[in-house]
């Protein structure tokens, strides 16, 4: 059974492993072996994580019948800029790899659809992946262009999308 729950700071450890494990396993017919290592080399720290993830909406995906430590297991997580200038920017969604492709992500992006129409953004907008890319056109975003970043001498490419809300 999962559940979606807003961010707590006892789930930073495990939101930190989360992104290192979903980056790692991505296959390497989508980002090779060096693109990874550049994204995500080692898990950040908890208080890296907690940090982001105070300063913007952020939602986990927990499995309520798994626990580590006190907690439920953190399968997943979203966060939302929620400043000004980048209010309604999607800043991350990750899912662990053995939970992908049963719908999480769809509900994660969903609280943050609710979230936006209930605070009055009527905007949201992300950088996407290539793996990512796919959810957000099926809820509506549009594209406007790709972009590309550097990281630690890997080039990402990433496709900019936007949806506006009613």
């Amino acid at each position: 059974m999962y559940s979606v729950i807003p961010y707590q700071a006892g789930y930073a450890l495990q939101v930190s492993r989360l992104y290192h494990s979903a980056v790692q396993q991505i296959a390497e017919c989508h980002y090779s072996a060096a693109q990874k290592q550049a994204w995500s080399a080692a898990p950040r720290s908890a208080y890296h994580w907690h940090k982001r993830l105070t300063r913007t909406a952020a939602w986990l995906m927990v499995d309520t019948e798994q626990y580590v430590g006190e907690h439920w297991l953190c399968v997943g997580f979203i966060n939302v800029e929620t400043h000004f200038h980048s209010r309604g920017y999607i800043d991350s969604l990750y899912v662990l790899p053995e939970y992908q492709g049963k719908g999480l992500a769809k509900t994660l992006y969903q609280t943050v659809e609710r979230w936006a129409l209930q605070t009055g953004v009527n905007r949201l907008s992300v950088d996407a992946s290539r793996l990512s890319h796919a959810l957000f056109t099926s809820q509506g975003f549009n594209l406007h262009h790709r972009r590309y970043q550097e990281k630690c001498g890997q080039v990402f490419q990433a496709f900019y999308l936007s949806k506006t809300l009613s």
